[in-house]
């Protein structure tokens, strides 16, 4: 009886030490060596500063960048969450309201649904073509530039990767507000004059 215990347990730390310690660490050295900028939060940098991750959506609210999407949390990365608010619930559509006519100092155009909606995380880093194209106006206006160099770099900012399997294009906006800032709408008006002959 005593020697059958003992070996019980000895199962389980057995047990515990691959499952918890040297599988984790294996694939956590794995992952550090195959895929190092993954494996650190897929951080972004700008002079030697960490201004974000690629995966945690953060707000924007100067008319000079492209907002992210609505955050029902406030885009606290350690309480990913949406309202949990239902579609026929008052509260939704009063904020979604809201949202739009907030919206509607820019354009009257209708607002994309992601734009006055938010993600069931509330960290999503990305927004749709639509939603980006929406602010396109607002933000050439703020920067003194105009909207046909803000949508080139919007185009040039646009992930197509999911096209082969249905998703539509996604943009991220830090990415993208980061090469607004780096004047990037400059260098790309630049090259198609130079290269005019070309197809963009």
């Amino acid at each position: 009886m005593f020697r059958e215990i003992l070996n019980a347990l000895a199962a389980c730390l057995v047990t515990f030490a691959l499952c918890s310690v040297a599988y984790p660490a294996a694939v956590w050295g794995v992952a550090w060596l195959a895929f190092p900028h993954q494996a650190g939060g897929s951080l972004i940098e700008r002079d030697g500063k960490v201004v974000g991750s690629e995966l945690i959506g953060q707000p924007f609210v100067s008319d000079k960048y492209i907002h992210s999407r609505p955050s029902a949390i406030d885009y606290k990365a350690d309480a990913a969450g949406g309202s949990n608010l239902g579609t026929k619930n008052p509260d939704l559509r009063t904020k979604v309201a809201e949202r739009a006519d907030a919206l509607k100092a820019t354009t009257e155009n209708p607002a994309p649904t992601d734009l006055v909606t938010a993600s069931g995380g509330g960290l999503d880093p990305d927004i749709s073509l639509e939603a980006a194209q929406y602010q396109a106006a607002r933000v050439a206006k703020a920067r003194g530039l105009t909207i046909e160099q803000v949508r080139a770099l919007i185009d040039r900012q646009t992930v197509r990767s999911g096209a082969i399997i249905g998703a539509p294009p996604r943009i991220n906006v830090l990415e993208l507000n980061l090469a607004l800032d780096a004047g990037v709408t400059a260098s790309i008006t630049n090259s198609r004059a130079d290269h005019a002959g070309l197809v963009q």
